[in-house]
């Protein structure tokens, strides 16, 4: 017997939701590997999946709800399925029974509200040994010690006697910023493969250059710092990403080889002591090159993460001097959060719902950059997997594209596309971007 039960009390948390929810609708879709049931609900749930025998059947309950919408039985079959029945369960609850036509390796998880959906309960089904294998924990992974987390360093703006900006209504920016920064920080760490790093962790100053000295000691693959903007025009709104200008790492460059505390690591074990000024300028020059392109990158994945929670300042990644970019060997970007100046942003910087759709569209990008590029001998280089796409009724090809901000052309190729034509029910690998 397969018995499942999830507790989902982090969604209720974060949201503000009770485990208590209506189960709207059911949707159906089926492909070789496996056929998958899609449930709307209004919230978290906690729900128990078993299997019985002779005949074959799995059996969903999920506690505390009720059916709201027109969910009729399935009769005609799909993939493993041969019908599929809803009940009420006392005292309250909803049960969905799947006849079967063969024995299966059930799968389950649940997917939190985007902009376009609400919560969804997901049911795969698998014939029975084609299940692919779970995906490790992240206790499973730093278990095995075979390869090591992607390091992720937050810095969260100002602190201690520095507050930042603030607002009309009396809003820290250095209040704001480490909210954001422990809600990133706590996406990263339950991501398999990924670690964050919080450069300050409570209301405390740390120096700019000590910021990015600590990312260095932590060995990140990514220093990223948060800020909410402020301006004399409290009409200016919108988000903005920000890498290192070339005048600002040339600059840097010539610190850096000045301060004999730092010519002993520049990158990955090189040291500077043995190599005259010219050689080690041109050392420092690749590496910061490389940085300042990888960090370009990562700007592209957050700023596109954040335009799909609200507006942005400007269109394209921004440039500027500013210190706590300046690691010559660790990607870095600053992410404007909002303009804390504007009453409108301020009101929402304010709300932790806000806060958290910040947190997650940076998440979102700072995932996508790694899923795309990972870091040789991490976890991630060898267990990063293509993301895939249910279409529904009415979807085009290239909509799912712009959704994923990816190319329509590289769509078409990761699935052996050769028209814009794509049925409902089918999934598409969408590739890393």
């Amino acid at each position: 017997m397969i018995v499942r039960s999830l507790l989902v009390f982090f969604f209720a948390l974060i949201s503000g939701y009770t485990l208590a929810a209506d189960v709207s609708g059911m949707r159906l879709r089926s492909n070789p590997q496996y056929t998958r049931a899609v449930f709307e609900i209004s919230g978290p749930v906690q729900y128990k999946l078993f299997g019985l025998k002779n005949p074959e059947r799995l059996v969903l309950d999920i506690a505390q709800t009720d059916l709201r919408g027109d969910i009729r039985p399935i009769t005609n079959g799909l993939g493993v399925l041969k019908a599929v029945r809803t009940g009420r369960q006392s005292p309250r609850g909803v049960r969905v029974v799947f006849d079967l036509n063969q024995a299966i390796d059930p799968k389950s998880f649940l997917l939190v509200p985007t902009e376009d959906t609400g919560f969804r309960l997901v049911v795969d089904l698998y014939p029975k040994g084609a299940a692919p294998a779970a995906i490790k924990t992240v206790e499973q992974v730093r278990a095995t010690g075979t390869a090591r987390d992607v390091v992720v360093a937050i810095d969260a703006g100002h602190g201690g006697q520095d507050p930042g900006a603030t607002g009309r209504s009396g809003t820290r920016e250095k209040d704001v910023t480490l909210k954001i920064a422990r809600a990133l920080a706590d996406l990263i760490d339950r991501e398999p493969g990924m670690q964050a790093k919080l450069i300050r962790d409570g209301d405390y100053f740390v120096p700019l250059r000590s910021r990015f000295a600590k990312a260095r000691e932590a060995k990140a693959d990514l220093f990223v710092s948060i800020h909410a903007d402020a301006f004399q025009d409290r009409s200016v709104r919108g988000s903005s990403v920000f890498i290192l200008s070339n005048s600002g790492a040339t600059s840097e460059a010539a610190n850096w080889l000045a301060r004999s505390e730092n010519k002993a690591d520049l990158v990955g074990g090189v040291t500077l002591d043995d190599k005259d000024a010219t050689l080690a300028a041109v050392l420092l020059d690749l590496s910061q090159g490389a940085t300042l392109e990888a960090s370009n990158e990562v700007a592209s994945h957050v700023l596109n993460s954040l335009a799909r929670v609200g507006k942005t300042h400007k269109r394209f990644v921004e440039r500027a001097g500013f210190a706590v970019l300046r690691s010559p060997d660790v990607p870095s970007v600053l992410v404007e959060t909002a303009f804390i100046s504007n009453p409108d942003e301020e009101r929402r910087l304010r709300d932790p719902k806000h806060r958290a759709a910040l947190a997650q569209a940076i998440f979102k990008g700072v995932r996508g950059y790694f899923f795309s590029s990972p870091p040789p001998g991490t976890w991630l280089a060898d267990n990063a997997r293509a993301e895939e796409h249910v279409v529904s009724t009415g979807e085009t090809l290239s909509a799912i594209a712009s959704r994923h901000q990816i190319s329509l052309n590289a769509l078409r190729s990761a699935n052996g596309l050769a028209t814009d034509s794509v049925q409902a029910g089918r999934v598409l690998r969408i590739p890393a971007s």
